[in-house]
């Protein structure tokens, strides 16, 4: 976890190792299985389409950032352009005692803001102008808050790399099938693709659980931590209650051109649906605003 003011969680750490080990695990029975039960008389197939993943991989790790604002159709904004967003992350990195990230605003209705890039020093926070017109100031700096701490945490690398896990599982089957279909059904071919789709089933299916349950932990403990640097969580809970119902006057159909990047946003861009099923992004607002109600109780007892 990167060295700052935001407080330290154990869980968040234990949690990013675990999912990356796992999923570096899966990946290497990935290949090992595909080389000895479809490679055949040419593993050279796997290895290379399993070289060509990981180069996909490290781009994405490379250019996490500039993806995700080119996803949002965001820009990045100088202190002349967006003086009081600029003055409000100045203030809360030297609260936190972190490098400055870049500042991105994008230009939608639908209020929301997040956090990617592959270290503190090339990171990016990005902002809405729907949020920007919904929140007042104090609200505002509670999201920036949250955000920042998933910066400083290291979690949006993890996810990032972690995300990358399905589409080597999908380049490594898809080569997989191809190295089995071109020795044709009667020398063991078809069973070959059989294989690799159950392998690639299995592998997304894990990955796909993994990033799920690190994901929910990763926004509580991005909740807790901004609360806590702020000091004010009623902010923060105030700002989701907004967002979250901000969320349902967009139109289905601007929800679902953001839904790529639902991970990285700080409430995902969804309506009408409960968020408390295995698929989610995100805990539940209820689970969010209760972690924030009991960190208001604790911040408000008298001291000694």
């Amino acid at each position: 976890m990167a060295h700052s003011r935001f407080i330290k969680d154990a869980g968040l750490t234990a949690r990013m190792t675990l999912v990356m080990f796992l999923l570096g695990a899966l990946f290497v029975a990935l290949v090992v299985g595909l080389m000895v039960f479809v490679g055949g008389d040419n593993p050279g197939i796997v290895i290379l389409i399993g070289v060509a993943g990981i180069g996909v991989a490290f781009y994405q790790w490379w250019s996490s950032d500039k993806l995700a604002m080119k996803a949002m159709r965001a820009r990045e904004v100088t202190p002349e352009e967006a003086p009081e967003l600029h003055g409000m992350i100045d203030r809360l990195c030297a609260l936190a005692d972190m490098p400055k990230p870049r500042v991105g605003i994008a230009d939608m209705d639908l209020p929301n803001a997040f956090a990617t890039g592959r270290s503190p020093d090339r990171s990016v926070v990005c902002v809405t102008t729907g949020i920007l017109q919904l929140l007042d100031a104090e609200e505002l700096e509670a999201v920036l808050a949250h955000e920042l701490s998933h910066v400083a945490h290291r979690d949006v690398l993890v996810m990032t790399l972690a995300s990358s896990a399905g589409i080597l599982a999908g380049m490594l089957t898809r080569g997989a099938q191809f190295g089995g279909l071109s020795r044709g059904r009667n020398s063991g071919g078809f069973p070959a693709v059989i294989i690799a789709l159950v392998v690639s089933l299995v592998v997304y299916a894990v990955s796909f659980i993994l990033l799920r349950l690190l994901s929910r932990y990763r926004e509580l403990c991005a909740d807790r931590s901004g609360a806590y640097l702020t000091m004010k969580p009623q902010a923060l809970a105030s700002a989701l209650t907004k967002i979250s119902g901000g969320a349902g006057a967009i139109p289905q159909k601007d929800l679902r051109a953001n839904s790529a990047v639902n991970s990285l946003f700080i409430v995902p861009a969804v309506a009408g649906i409960s968020m408390k099923t295995l698929t989610a992004t995100h805990p539940s607002l209820e689970q969010r605003l209760e972690q924030l109600a009991r960190i208001q109780a604790e911040l408000s007892r008298p001291m000694g």
